[in-house]
């Protein structure tokens, strides 16, 4: 067993000097476009691997209690070098002492000797003890607190960084599920939801297992409680600009989200690119320097030779702490420091959105968080007419338009989820009361018959009718993952007009620019199912186990695990011939 061991981590040392080897020759290779996407994957998939290396690391060290390991075994370990032998591997096991050690814990032997971040540390050892089991009080192995995804982290399928994102995550609410049995059934609906999350669609389960813990951290509080925590927040200077936070209801967060999506919106007045340029100048002075000509500047006001260089220099450096910024051990692993965050972080995530894949273009200079400041600031400064009506349409005034979708079956079984916006936000009973008293209602009736929206060969283009029915029941674009919102996509005819198509419900989806021209190129094939809404079905490359998807990111959990489950069971009755379903042309 030693001898197994000497050679397992000699065989460690050699893939590290392998790694470092080909990627010096590869940096200067002049690969070939192929040569450079098989170098890339094959980095992420080594880097997959690492991750489950680094957590069975920081779990092998507190086991074995190395933060105790005398001076002469820390020298021993620091001289096997990059390349030893089996034999010295073998001689270098380590003696621990019961003595005063450098380090008081497997933590502080983390960051003091492996110089890894005190919070990566810890998040490491949170993310063994959930993912592979830790040890008691009396030094004794526990078994993992979240099993079913500890076998998710050992599966090569899937990627372990989401499961260890996950699982910290789902850490984090442990206080607020409370003891006892209901705690420990709840605890295993959270695993067992985020399992299903990661097994069917990963790039949707951030944001799904974010609203999950959101879910749990908010409980089932109060009305008044709720509003006692809204309200704009000034939350003073940093780096020169003054900060604030907002906090809101969902329903008035459906509100805001609606304005955003207008304002990202290029086609309409409010979103025109060049008009929201032209506003942010009238508040930033961006694109005049302030004076009329460079020779009416006064001498301390010009450009001097090594200005721009210092001032570069400042911007980067780290700014100082706030008095505020003491964290605690407990912060220190809180899962917002990690990968996986939720919007309402205000933190940038993983998913790759439309938004920023379209932010490429010149045509989007203002980044979407600055284009909403500056719609934000046209409605502070607008001015009312006479009438007290609003102005004229102008860029960056935008009207907020909020389509809320009941559902009543779930309504009759007073679930909480029966009333959900079309940007996936889910609204309490009193919310959508109010919602009802207070809004001009549309009704669009889902799952019947769609006879009064089908339009036949009688007119080429979707009516406004359609168009309103499509995104109420699809509230995105159809690409797995895309987060476009139904606002900024077109309604995509499955059946070719110019071959005798139909412009009707049910042979119509949702696509943002990007996807509906990817759709028309071939490059993934839009399903038909019948009784249901049309499906993906992605090419080999992308999705080797060519399965039946929905795009979820606009569904509330519950919804998308009805959907994924739906696709699921859609996909097996494909495959065994009990389900005719017809894969749209391009």
């Amino acid at each position: 067993m030693s001898t197994d061991i000497a050679q397992a981590l000699k065989d460690l040392a050699n893939a590290k000097a392998l790694a470092a080897s080909a990627t010096r020759r590869l940096a200067h290779a002049g690969l070939t476009a192929g040569q450079a996407a098989y170098f890339a994957l094959l980095t992420e998939e080594m880097t997959q691997e690492l991750t489950r290396t680094q957590v069975h690391a920081a779990a092998a060290l507190r086991s074995t209690g190395a933060h105790k390991l005398d001076q002469e075994s820390f020298q021993a370990i620091t001289d096997l070098g990059p390349d030893p032998t089996i034999e010295e591997i073998d001689a270098a096991k380590g003696r621990t002492t019961t003595g005063r050690t450098h380090f008081k814990d497997a933590k502080g032997l983390m960051t003091g000797w492996l110089d890894i971040p005190r919070s990566t540390a810890a998040a490491r050892l949170v993310q063994a003890d959930c993912l592979l089991g830790g040890v008691d009080e009396a030094g004794e192995p526990t078994e993992p607190w979240l099993p079913e995804l500890a076998v998710q982290f050992e599966d090569p399928g899937i990627d372990p960084r989401l499961v260890a994102s996950a699982a910290m995550k789902l850490h984090s609410v442990r206080k607020d599920l409370g003891e006892g049995k209901a705690a420990e059934a709840k605890k295993q609906q959270l695993q067992a939801e985020s399992a299903a999350f990661l097994r069917s669609e990963p790039k949707s389960a951030r944001k799904h297992i974010n609203d999950l813990v959101a879910q749990v951290k908010a409980g089932k509080r109060p009305l008044k409680a709720l509003l006692d925590g809204i309200g704009i927040f000034k939350r003073g200077m940093r780096k020169g600009l003054v900060e604030y936070l907002v906090r809101v209801l969902p329903s008035q967060s459906a509100y805001i989200e609606a304005y955003f999506a207008n304002l990202d919106n290029p086609s309409t007045v409010a979103g025109n690119r060049q008009g929201l340029k032209d506003v942010d100048a009238q508040f930033t002075g961006g694109g005049t320097s302030g004076w009329d000509d460079e020779d009416s500047k006064p001498d301390w006001a010009k450009d001097r030779p090594g200005e721009e260089d210092i001032e570069d220099i400042e911007d980067i450096e780290d700014d100082p702490p706030d008095e505020d910024d003491h964290h605690s051990e407990e912060e220190d692993i809180h899962p917002e420091n990690e990968d996986l965050h939720s919007e309402e972080d205000g933190l940038p995530t993983e998913d790759v959105s439309t938004e920023a894949e379209l932010a490429s273009g010149e045509w989007e200079d203002l980044k979407p968080e600055r284009r909403r400041l500056v719609g934000f600031m046209a409605l502070l400064m607008s001015e009312r007419r006479p009438n007290g009506s609003p102005p004229e349409q102008q860029a960056g005034f935008a009207s907020s338009q909020v389509s809320v979708i009941l559902d009543w079956e779930k309504m009759q079984e007073q679930a909480e989820d029966f009333a959900v916006t079309s940007s996936g936000i889910q609204l309490s009973p009193g919310e959508a009361r109010t919602v009802l008293c207070t809004a001009g209602v549309l009704p669009v009736v889902l799952n019947g018959r769609s006879l009064p929206l089908d339009l036949g060969r009688t007119q080429r283009l979707f009516s406004k009718a359609q168009v309103r029915a499509l995104r109420a029941a699809y509230r995105g674009c159809s690409y797995p993952g895309c987060s476009m919102p139904a606002q900024r996509c077109e309604a995509d005819h499955l059946d070719p007009w110019e071959k005798g198509g139909r412009t009707d419900i049910e042979s119509a989806v949702l696509n943002c620019l990007i996807h509906h021209t990817a759709r028309h190129c071939g490059l993934f094939h839009a399903v038909k199912i019948p009784g249901s809404r049309p499906m993906v079905l992605l090419p080999p490359e992308l999705d080797p186990e060519q399965k039946l998807r929905v795009n979820t990111y606009f569904m509330t959990p519950a919804e998308a695990l009805e959907a994924e489950a739906l696709a699921e069971e859609s996909t097996a009755r494909w495959r065994a011939g009990l389900l005719d379903v017809e894969i749209a042309e391009p």
